[in-house]
């Protein structure tokens, strides 16, 4: 009877202590969906709603300081070449929500932003683009992004082929990058944007370390060490990335990290998660609202059902982190959970409002204060800091 009440008791104290830290901690999730559902199915990000996983106030009661605000371009846009106009729609209603919603969430263009924004109580966003601005890469296109507050572009166009930065999932013209692709990786640097290289070939993440000046990226990743799959990277490019002073933002989802669920999701849909062979002839012939009632059942994207013994604990997921840590160092990782964006999440986690598990987890694993800190925030508000601030 002693040794259960002490082991309750220490159970109760070290969940206290979770709350406190994260509750202190810069909480900076590298992405976060948030607004691919209000575009499709309307409804405020202020407001709780019943699906999906992320809303502003489920936000604040996870935790949540600062994110990637992240806009999605689904493929489905590409074959009629309608990705620019898309991100230009998913902007102006960021935007307008972001102003709707300004005693909740303020625009964050650097990271002064986003310390103002916390000490004025409320959430940074900094806008993210996911998927193509433009499919040929055109500078034009990224300096009009740019100006009205994009700071975030992931370089390939998610699953599919652009026409100058080669994606881990698809076969296209381009191996790596090619010089129009290293002009767009310079040009982003000359701006003073963060360089995603998530979805990237191993090709293209190696060739942009080269030729960056800036560090570099991935906002929501895995280590192919664990689950053998393009999507995720080799342990010696994330060597690469943390010697650029880069930083890794680690995927939520079961499917990235563990093999065994990774095969039961692609058993249950009949190929992998980022297969998109099938987009193409049909979208071609459509208008961009025809690709938008074709698009709007995918969202709110949450994972798939799944039994509970086939999940990953947090401990699991954590083994992941611990690997990481090994091999680039404490000043190198990040939480990148890609919520609404079709993660399966650990057990025991049911949307955003979870995050203080994440912290109670690492302070069971004997993480230090400090390194709780930098991966759930600092290390990427440094990162942000190296890019954005240069220039003053």
């Amino acid at each position: 009877m002693k040794l259960l009440f002490f082991l309750v008791a220490n159970f109760v104290l070290c969940a206290q202590d979770a709350r406190k830290l994260h509750r202190d901690a810069l909480v900076f999730d590298a992405h976060l969906h948030m607004i691919n559902r209000q575009f499709y199915h309307g409804g405020d990000i202020g407001d709780r709603v019943a699906d999906g996983q992320v809303d502003l106030v489920r936000a604040r009661e996870g935790g949540l300081d600062a994110m990637f605000f992240t806009l999605y371009v689904t493929e489905h846009y590409y074959p009629p070449r309608y990705e620019t106009k898309q991100a230009l729609r998913l902007m102006d209603l960021a935007l307008s929500q972001i102003e709707k919603n300004r005693s909740l969430v303020g625009l964050a263009l650097n990271a002064s932003d986003v310390v103002r924004l916390n000490r004025e109580g409320k959430i940074a966003a900094m806008l993210d683009l996911e998927g193509g601005f433009d499919l040929d890469g055109d500078l034009a296109v990224l300096r009009s992004l740019y100006r009205m507050g994009l700071r975030v572009v992931q370089l390939p166009a998610h699953n599919w082929a652009n026409h100058f930065a080669e994606s881990c999932c698809a076969q296209g013209a381009v191996k790596g990058l090619n010089e129009h692709g290293r002009a767009v990786v310079r040009e982003m640097n000359r701006l003073g944007m963060v360089i995603n290289v998530s979805h990237a070939s191993d090709a293209t993440i190696e060739q942009v370390l080269e030729i960056s000046t800036d560090p570099v990226m991935a906002t929501h990743h895995g280590l192919r060490s664990f689950n053998d799959i393009p999507r995720t990277m080799p342990e010696n490019l994330l060597r690469k990335l943390a010697a650029k002073g880069g930083v890794m933002g680690f995927h939520l989802g079961c499917e990235f990290h563990s093999r065994r669920f990774f095969d039961y999701r692609t058993q249950r849909a009949g190929k992998p998660f980022w297969d998109t062979r099938e987009i193409g002839k049909k979208e071609a012939q459509l208008t961009i609202f025809e690709i938008d009632r074709l698009v709007a059942p995918l969202f709110p994207s949450v994972g798939i059902p799944a039994p509970e013994e086939i999940k990953l604990s947090l401990d699991e997921w954590f083994k992941v982190v611990d690997r990481a840590i090994e091999i680039a160092g404490e000043d190198h990782v990040a939480l990148g959970t890609d919520l609404d964006g079709g993660p399966t999440l650990p057990r025991g986690m049911r949307d955003i409002r979870d995050l203080p598990l994440l912290t109670e987890a690492m302070l069971k694993r004997g993480y230090s204060e400090k390194r709780i800190r930098k991966f759930l925030g600092e290390n990427t508000l440094r990162l942000v800091r190296q890019v954005t601030e240069k220039r003053r």
